[in-house]
């Protein structure tokens, strides 16, 4: 079983650590996060992943009254369905193979404080059951025990899934969602914070080159601050996290020009780019109906939007995903294309 994850700060506010932005996505999102951490109710952070759910779930914690107690955290991806409801309550001695002796849960552990469930979606119905009794009444009993067990816990979860649709499939109790929602708080895209990615590009250089032991701090050509700004981040935060350190890593001096978005890349494949877009070419378009495709018939606009997405999707994919590479080979300018992008990003997004 799990050891419990915990998070304490001290009563210096300066070493809570906390996102960097001055985007207005990211300045919305903070003033919303500090009102909702005063109000002793649920919290749900909706976010794409690396958008930073848990570092979000910490400062609301911190931020309110409960923030001298330590914040419990499970990540319910990380464990089998059958281990999350002994996780969550605990269990007595004997009530399954392999539990030799009482063990207090996360609730347990976090009376008084706050409990973060990431990817929430993952718990199974049965523990969902319980965990809506200790919202509704505070109680609940341990596995393998009868005796009621009473604790104040606050909740947060967090998750990438579309919870409502899950409900409405019978995958998740409409109920504890109800909850759950007391406020729903979506975490910007780092796509949408354009402003903070030379920010963020920064600190995470800072930080991986006094990792390394360098006494420079690395600088950023300006086609390299072009190529982070334009890149679309699928990842979000840790992608971009990932590719400065790595540019880093492998400069050679303070100053930083070479940036891989793709590590994967064989280095040793003639024409890949060319190969990838060929071979996009010749795969059916999933995502939209084709215009192309005599046996369907489109509207004037949806033969129009349907060609848009086909071709800015091929000059992003041989563009490496960089936006501005890709604008000038469409002859666009840049504001021209982060336009249609914007447009049409949700159904690009599912590449």
């Amino acid at each position: 079983m799990a050891s419990f994850e915990q998070t304490v700060f001290d009563d210096n506010p300066a070493r809570m650590p906390e996102g960097l932005g001055t985007s207005e996505a990211f300045l919305a999102f903070q003033e919303r996060l500090s009102r909702a951490a005063r109000v002793n109710r649920s919290v749900l952070l909706i976010g794409e992943r690396g958008t930073g759910k848990e570092l979000a779930a910490s400062r609301l914690h911190y931020l309110s009254a409960r923030w001298r107690q330590p914040l419990i955290t499970l990540n319910c991806a990380a464990l089998a369905p059958t281990l999350i409801a002994p996780e969550l309550f605990g269990y007595e001695a004997g009530a399954f193979t392999g539990a030799e002796q009482r063990r207090l849960g996360r609730f347990e552990a976090a009376h008084q404080s706050t409990l973060f469930l990431d990817e929430i979606g993952n718990i199974p119905m049965e523990a969902q059951e319980k965990i809506l009794r200790v919202i509704e009444y505070g109680t609940f009993e341990r596995v393998g025990s009868t005796e009621s067990i009473t604790v104040d816990v606050r909740i947060l979860a967090a998750t990438n899934a579309n919870l409502p649709a899950l409900a409405a499939e019978g995958r998740f109790k409409p109920d504890l969602l109800d909850r759950l929602s007391f406020e729903v708080l979506f975490l910007p895209p780092l796509r949408e914070r354009q402003e903070d990615i030379q920010l963020l590009a920064n600190h995470f250089a800072a930080q991986m080159a006094h990792e390394l032991g360098r006494t420079d701090i690395p600088e950023f050509s300006d086609d390299a601050i072009d190529a982070l700004e334009s890149y679309t981040w699928p990842g979000n935060i840790r992608e971009l996290k990932n590719a400065v350190e790595r540019a880093v890593y492998r400069a050679d001096s303070e100053r930083v020009t070479d940036i891989v978005f793709d590590p994967f890349s064989d280095p040793f494949t003639p024409n890949c780019t060319a190969a990838m877009t060929v071979e996009a070419v010749k795969t059916p378009d999933t995502h939209t109906n084709t215009a192309d495709d005599p046996s369907t018939v489109l509207s004037f606009h949806e033969a129009v939007r349907d060609f848009e997405v086909k071709v800015i999707r091929r000059a992003l994919e041989e563009a490496r995903h960089h936006q501005r590479k890709a604008a000038e080979r469409l002859g666009l300018t840049y504001h021209q294309f982060r336009g249609l992008y914007r447009k049409y990003h949700e159904v690009l997004a599912k590449d």
